[in-house]
């Protein structure tokens, strides 16, 4: 996997946060890893890494194995405009990021060849992203590449395309929910009078062990409450009031918006 040269449109949140982790967990070396965007600000500070940098994406393109496309929605067509005639009848394997672009949208002007769209969530930086894959005109070797390259980068689930949007949602966004929770409780972490960087850390911490116990246990998440919210105790106190002011029915609430954001 370290000879594989990669291509990575588009330095932007997810486009650098993908870089990050390739050179924190050494798969990718970063020499042959080549970066493009269109601001001179990231590709400085990517060339110190030691990658290959420009704002040329059909250079970057003729340099990889595989091209990443982690541009916005809205600028991924232009690009495949761009880069396409070095598609064609190539070598290439062609993984999207970008949230809401089909694969047909992307055969529609690349024609037939190994596609791959992506959902990964920002925490793919520190190798905890949970990634979402979905494929078109692949083999079995591609598809077992392409998931062990993101397995080295948090979690990986194939699921079918017309699950992505909702996938979105849970795993993408799910990232901001989680971190309001953890915002709201930091703030009440304050309020009862831990310092404001204490009180992050002992959630974030609980957060993290709450999420591992249900990822090596298999159990469900009442199973676990159970075991914290005693008879008349300060859990189910506190869990009873959240529920009375309705924090189960405004996270299912807020799910339920995004997912029809997504969808229109």
């Amino acid at each position: 996997m370290k000879n594989l040269k990669f291509a990575i449109i588009g330095a932007g949140n997810i486009g650098s946060a993908i870089v990050e982790g390739f050179l924190k967990t050494g798969i990718i070396k970063p020499e042959n890893i080549f970066i493009t965007d269109q601001r001179p600000e990231p590709l400085e500070y990517f060339k110190t890494k030691g990658l290959h940098t420009g704002k040329d994406n059909f250079k970057a393109v003729t340099f990889a194995d595989f091209v990443i496309i982690a541009v916005k929605p809205y600028i991924v067509k232009s690009v495949l405009e761009e880069i396409k005639s070095k598609l064609v009848d190539s070598h290439h394997v062609l993984i999207s990021i970008a949230a809401g672009i089909s694969i047909k949208n992307i055969e529609d002007v690349t024609g037939r060849m190994p596609i791959f769209r992506t959902i990964p969530n920002t925490a793919i930086a520190v190798q905890e992203s949970m990634t979402f894959i979905t494929e078109a005109n692949s083999t079995k070797e591609q598809q077992d590449m392409v998931q062990k390259i993101f397995n080295q980068l948090g979690n990986t689930m194939f699921i079918a395309e017309d699950m992505m949007n909702a996938a979105t949602v849970i795993g993408s966004c799910g990232t901001a929910f989680v971190m309001r929770f953890i915002r709201a409780s930091v703030e009440g972490g304050v309020q009862i009078g831990f310092k404001p960087e204490v009180a992050q850390q002992i959630i974030s911490q609980t957060a993290m062990g709450a999420a591992k116990l249900l990822l090596e246990t298999g159990g469900h998440p009442e199973q676990e409450i159970d075991k914290v919210a005693t008879p008349n105790g300060m859990s189910i106190m506190g869990l009873n009031e959240m529920e009375h002011n309705g924090f189960s029915s405004s996270v299912i609430k807020g799910i339920m918006a995004a997912f029809h954001k997504v969808n229109r």
